[in-house]
């Protein structure tokens, strides 16, 4: 029987709560709730939620600090959600790991459809490659990503990746020295077809490089920007 999936939704106005409660229950999701920055980063850090849902205004701490904080003990997909013209907030939203975000006044077809987009691209199984061998391993002289595992090495150390950040890394490189345009990126890696922000892209890069530039500059190198047009990964000649 297969398992739903659990998400927290985290806003201290109580009407949006149960808006999105209601939308998300008729989808099979389970839902928690928090109204505020203390509860939410609790309950997230001791239960094992397959989403969150998180308000950028909250009481106490607010989102950008709980998603900051979350990252440093967990890789739980996390959308944010911004007011209109809050473009500074989304940005630090990305900066500390967020997925993505939704702006409100949102409609529940957008949320929904971002929910679905990060779980199923957060599954083990998302980007097993059509001509898969026996092993799905990608290796380079620097970098290796044992996809079954989601475990990514970079100059002989483990990186510690978000579900997106995985998922951005392993999709350029199952295609090395191929260049991605960003709306290729956004409609492969985060399923949209539409409601994209490119920022979504560059900021998730940035956030991948310095990840990998801590352990290995040689392999945050292979990502490689190609201005004009986008981003691929480069294997070292």
């Amino acid at each position: 029987m297969e398992m739903k999936a659990s998400i927290l939704v985290v806003d201290d106005e109580e009407r949006i709560r149960r808006l999105l409660r209601m939308y998300l229950e008729k989808e099979g999701y389970i839902i928690e709730e928090a109204e505020d920055g203390e509860t939410a980063l609790r309950m997230a850090t001791e239960m094992d939620y397959d989403l969150v849902l998180l308000d950028v205004m909250l009481p106490g701490i607010d989102g950008i600090e709980v998603c900051a904080r979350l990252r440093q003990v967990k890789s739980t997909p996390v959308i944010m959600l911004t007011a209109k013209g809050e473009e500074t907030n989304r940005v630090s939203g990305f900066e500390v790991g967020a997925d993505d975000y939704v702006v409100k006044p949102f409609s529940p077809r957008e949320v929904i459809y971002r929910v679905k987009a990060i779980l199923r691209r957060s599954s083990a199984t998302a980007y097993l490659s059509k001509d898969a061998s026996s092993s799905n391993n990608i290796v380079f002289p620097n970098l290796i990503i044992e996809h079954d595992a989601h475990r990514v090495t970079a100059g002989g150390q483990e990186v510690a990746l978000t579900p997106k950040e995985y998922e951005l890394l392993h999709y350029l490189a199952v295609s090395p020295d191929k260049v991605f345009s960003r709306e290729e990126l956004l409609k492969d890696v985060w399923n949209y077809e539409f409601f994209g922000d490119l920022r979504t892209v560059d900021t998730h890069v940035k956030r991948l490089r310095e990840k990998l530039n801590k352990v290995s500059p040689d392999a945050a190198a292979m990502i490689t920007t190609v201005w004009g047009v986008g981003y691929k990964l480069e294997v070292p000649k």
